[in-house]
């Protein structure tokens, strides 16, 4: 809920403060920290509570792992396919190709 500098129970306490009726203006003025920050996490407690649509919070984080994975398995792939061109003897290794005479 809170951004990467904050840590989350932060942000959860920062919204238990605007939701026990304190303006957001002041909040953010008393602990340093933007109004837009609070609003961007009060927006997010919502949509993980269910009240708003959206991407949950859990959900983000499965998909940022598994965008991760992807990109170490495309380059396992390339690394092996380069591989086995250079084990075929088709590829030259310093990435040119052989020329046969």
């Amino acid at each position: 809920m809170a951004p990467k500098g904050y840590p989350a129970e932060f942000g959860r306490r920062v919204i238990d403060l605007v939701d026990a009726g304190r303006p957001v203006a002041a909040v953010a003025a008393e602990l340093g920290i933007s109004g837009q920050s609070i609003y961007t996490w009060r927006r997010q407690a919502r949509i993980d509570a269910g009240v708003e649509p959206g991407m949950r919070t859990a959900e983000h984080a499965e998909l940022v792992a598994l965008r991760k994975r992807v990109r170490e398995l495309e380059t396992e792939l390339a690394i092996h396919r380069r591989a086995t061109e250079l084990l075929k003897g088709d590829g030259d290794p310093k990435g040119g190709t052989r020329r046969s005479e």
